[in-house]
C-alpha cells in the first residue's frame, strides 16, 4: 500500500534503520567499497591538514559521536547523521583535481554526492524513503551552514533548504565536519555554523520547514526574484495539471487508473509507440515532446484538468513543464512515486515494454526527487 509523505521536514521516530551495526573504521572499510575509495584521495592542506578523505571522514564520525547535541537526539536521528557523516564526501573521489598552482579542489562533490548517496541507499541498503532522502539531502547541503551568507540571496537559499533538509541535523553535521579536520580557521568556521543556527531561528526554520501562508504563496516566493515569504497571492483555482514523476516500472499508470481514472492523459510513452520511436532516440524524442505539448495546450486553453504522464526525473524536465502550465494559470501538482528497488525490478520486468536494467540504474543515478518549492503541491507516494 502506498504512503504519502507530506510537506517539509522529516519524521524520524517510526522506523529503526542503521547503516551498519559496527561503527569502528575497520568494519566500515570491510563492508563498503565507497569508503575504501576514500583512501588516498588528497585534500587541500590549508583546510585539511589531517590527510586524505578517509582520514577526514573517520575524524568527522568520531567528532559527531562525541557531540552533546548528537547524543541528545533520538536514536533514529543519530543513525541518519552517522550515515550522512560517512557519505558527506563520498564523491570527492570523482571530483578532486589538482590545480595548476598546486591547490586541491573538489567542486561539485556535494551535489554529485547526493545522487550517489541516494543510489547506494536505494539499491544496496534498502533504506526507507524518508530516511534515504534525509541522508541524501544532508550530503547535498553539508557545506551550506558555512557558506549561507555568501549566497546571492541568503534568506531564499535558507528557506529553500529548510523544505529539503532538517536544519538542526544539518547544523550538527556541519559542526562535526569542522571538528573532524585540522585547519587554522577552525574557530572561524565554527562561528559561521553558530551564525547559521541563529539565522535559521530568526527565520523560523530551525529543525523544521519554513511555513508559508499557502501552497501558492510558497510557490510564488521561489518563482519570483523580489518576493516576500509572507506575501499572499490571489488564487482562483480553475483547473489542475498533475505531473507524474517516477523511474519506469514504479507504477505511474496504475496510480493514474486508481486515482485519476476519468482524467485525460498526455502520455509520452503512448506517443512514442504510435510513431514507433525508441526512448533512447534523443533526436526523435524532441518530436515526441513537442507533440505532447501541443496536446497539453488543447487542455490548457480549455482550462481542463489533465495528467502529464512521463518519468520527469530531473528538475530541468519538470521546470519546463511547470513554466508552461503556470503561464495558463493552471495549478500544478507533482506526484512522485517510488517502490523498493527489488520491487521496481520485478514490476519493470512484468511490464509490456520493460526498460533494460542498465538504463534503469543509470536513471536512478540522475534522479532528482521533486522538492516542495518546485510546485504548489508536491506529493510523495511510496512503499517501504
Amino acid at each position: 500500500m502506498d504512503k504519502e509523505l507530506e510537506t517539509g521536514g522529516t519524521n524520524l521516530g517510526k522506523i529503526m534503520w542503521q547503516i551498519n551495526e559496527q561503527l569502528d573504521w575497520e568494519s566500515l572499510q570491510n563492508r563498503f567499497g565507497w569508503i575504501q575509495d576514500m583512501e588516498g584521495v588528497p585534500q587541500d592542506k590549508i583546510y585539511h591538514e589531517e590527510g586524505d578523505v578517509a582520514v577526514h571522514t573517520e575524524m568527522v564520525l568520531n567528532a559527531l559521536l562525541g557531540l552533546e547535541e548528537f547524543q541528545a537526539l533520538s536514536e533514529q536521528e543519530q543513525q541518519v547523521l552517522i550515515a550522512a557523516a560517512l557519505l558527506h564526501d563520498v564523491e570527492k573521489r570523482s571530483t578532486t583535481v589538482i590545480e595548476e598552482d598546486g591547490r586541491i579542489s573538489s567542486k561539485g562533490h556535494a551535489r554529485k554526492g547526493e545522487y550517489t548517496a541516494r543510489s547506494i541507499l536505494y539499491e544496496n541498503l534498502a533504506t526507507p524513503f524518508y530516511i534515504k532522502e534525509a541522508i541524501a539531502k544532508l550530503v547535498r547541503h553539508h557545506g551550506l551552514p558555512i557558506w549561507i551568507l555568501e549566497k546571492p540571496d541568503p534568506q531564499k537559499a535558507l528557506l529553500k533548504a529548510s523544505l529539503e533538509v532538517d536544519t538542526k541535523l544539518l547544523t550538527i553535521l556541519a559542526k562535526a565536519d569542522i571538528l573532524g579536520r585540522i585547519c587554522a580557521d577552525q574557530k572561524e568556521q565554527l562561528y559561521r555554523v553558530a551564525l547559521f543556527e541563529e539565522f535559521c531561528k530568526e527565520h523560523d526554520c530551525f529543525g523544521k520547514a519554513r511555513t508559508f501562508p499557502s501552497d501558492m504563496a510558497r510557490f510564488v516566493y521561489f518563482q519570483k526574484t523580489d518576493s516576500s515569504p509572507d506575501y499572499v497571492p490571489f488564487e482562483k483555482d480553475i483547473f489542475e495539471v498533475v505531473i507524474m514523476s517516477a523511474i519506469p516500472g514504479s507504477g505511474k499508470d496504475t496510480y493514474i487508473k486508481t486515482h485519476y481514472k476519468d482524467w485525460p492523459v498526455v502520455s509520452l510513452d503512448d506517443i512514442r509507440r504510435k510513431w514507433k520511436i525508441s526512448p533512447t532516440d534523443k533526436k526523435a524524442n524532441g518530436r515526441v515532446v513537442q507533440e505532447a505539448k501541443e496536446q497539453a495546450r488543447v487542455f490548457l486553453r480549455a482550462k481542463k484538468s489533465f495528467i502529464w504522464n512521463a518519468t520527469n526525473i530531473t528538475r530541468t524536465m519538470r521546470q519546463q513543464l511547470i513554466d508552461l502550465f503556470y503561464t495558463y494559470k493552471a495549478k500544478v501538482r507533482i506526484v512522485y512515486i517510488e517502490v523498493p528497488y527489488k520491487q521496481l525490478l520485478i514490476q519493470n520486468q512484468n511490464r509490456n515494454y520493460p526498460v533494460p536494467v542498465k538504463v534503469l540504474n543509470k536513471m536512478i543515478t540522475k534522479l532528482e526527487i521533486p522538492a516542495h518549492w518546485e510546485a504548489p503541491i508536491v506529493e510523495y507516494r511510496y512503499t517501504d
